[in-house]
């Protein structure tokens, strides 16, 4: 059976997150404003959990209903059959997105959705399912626009980009699917040498061995939402994390290095590799930029130099720039460099002729991915 599902996605991956659908065997992929509907069977649902670097969760459509005010949202919620997907003895949560005139508070129009789906419950069996906020069997997502409102079921949970090995970060981490999308986005593969200069927690060489050595992000996962469903297949479901399991790789095809001049950032990263047993695959080491040298004759270098908005004075940060430019320009021929960054006049102190540029967010900041080739 084939359904129409929904993955949300961090603002400017759409394009890279249907990439990735498309090869995971998803159909009718298309990329909307933070997210990307696709089609596909229970199999797909399952695998892309298991497998999506980039996507955040995927929403499967209920029902969509009218809501020009809290009223009519309660009466319509109240129309559907919510036996057909929470049971009693189930905790759900209800998130909500969007807002039209009269509901225009997130919280407030969840609760409306709340309350209509435990009075259901009550007029038919004298009693309600309880409600978890933190870690709920069942997550219904609400997403108002004008007036109507999309109802879907949540099948991921926590996010998918929690991977769980991050006990460590840094002041200003990448979100893991952040990283894998630069990954993605640099169109790095596992045969090309791999560096960050500027690791920090390590963020970027632990999906880069993630990617390398094809170890699927969800198996580190305690629990899907969708395992919490009526229709949940636990053969199939078990078939995909073997079949996942299986195709794991035991040796990198090109090393994967990682370096910081913080002796405490190192450690952050050590540890949330040992987190994910991949620390024996990554070279970590602890060095300054100023004496940085290239560790193969060619490969592809990503870094996220902190830009001003969060981390460091504009000012002093000029001189982090050039010196980057310096290092890239001197000791890394043959390599191709990406820098990711929220401040155009700091990346101008790079001093290099650019050959392209990716228009993206880091979380809520603007930014461009820009693209180094260096002879």
């Amino acid at each position: 059976m084939t359904n129409q599902y929904f993955a949300t996605v961090a603002r400017g991956l759409e394009e890279v997150a249907a990439q990735e659908l498309e090869k995971l065997g998803a159909k009718n992929v298309q990329p909307d404003f933070t997210g990307v509907y696709f089609e596909g069977n229970k199999s797909l649902l399952y695998r892309v959990n298991i497998w999506s670097r980039i996507i955040y969760r995927v929403l499967v459509s209920i029902d969509t209903i009218n809501c020009k005010d809290a009223e009519e949202l309660y009466n319509s919620v109240r129309k559907i059959d919510w036996s057909n997907y929470l049971q009693l003895d189930q905790t759900f949560a209800v998130s909500c997105t969007g807002k039209n005139e009269e509901l225009n508070h997130t919280h407030f129009t969840a609760l409306q959705i709340k309350n209509a789906i435990v009075d259901q419950q009550r007029d038919r069996f004298n009693k309600r399912s309880n409600i978890d906020i933190k870690n709920p069997d069942i997550l219904v997502n609400a997403h108002i626009h004008h007036d109507q409102c999309i109802l879907s079921l949540d099948s991921s949970g926590d996010s998918l980009h929690r991977r769980g090995y991050r006990p460590a970060m840094g002041l200003a981490p990448l979100k893991e699917s952040l990283a894998a999308a630069l990954l993605e986005m640099a169109e790095w593969t596992p045969n090309i040498p791999f560096l960050d200069p500027m690791c920090g927690s390590g963020i970027l060489p632990i999906e880069a061995t993630l990617k390398s050595l094809n170890i699927a992000p969800g198996l580190s996962r305690n629990t899907f939402s969708f395992e919490h469903w009526p229709d949940f297949d636990l053969a199939l479901c078990n078939e995909i994390i073997d079949e996942a399991i299986q195709q794991q790789k035991n040796e990198l095809a090109a090393p994967i290095f990682g370096s910081d001049q913080d002796l405490k950032m190192i450690q952050q990263a050590r540890i949330n590799a040992r987190k994910c047993d991949l620390e024996h695959h990554i070279h970590l080491s602890q060095v300054a930029l100023e004496n940085i040298e290239a560790p193969t004759d060619h490969g592809i270098i990503i870094c996220n130099p902190p830009y001003g908005k969060r981390l460091g004075n504009t000012q002093e940060l000029g001189k982090l720039y050039k010196l980057l430019g310096d290092v890239f320009k001197q000791r890394f021929k043959g390599w191709t460099a990406y820098v990711l960054s929220g401040n155009k006049e700091l990346t101008k102190k790079i001093g290099l002729r650019t050959s392209g540029r990716i228009q993206l967010y880091n979380g809520s900041l603007p930014c461009t991915l820009l693209k180094y080739e260096l002879y």
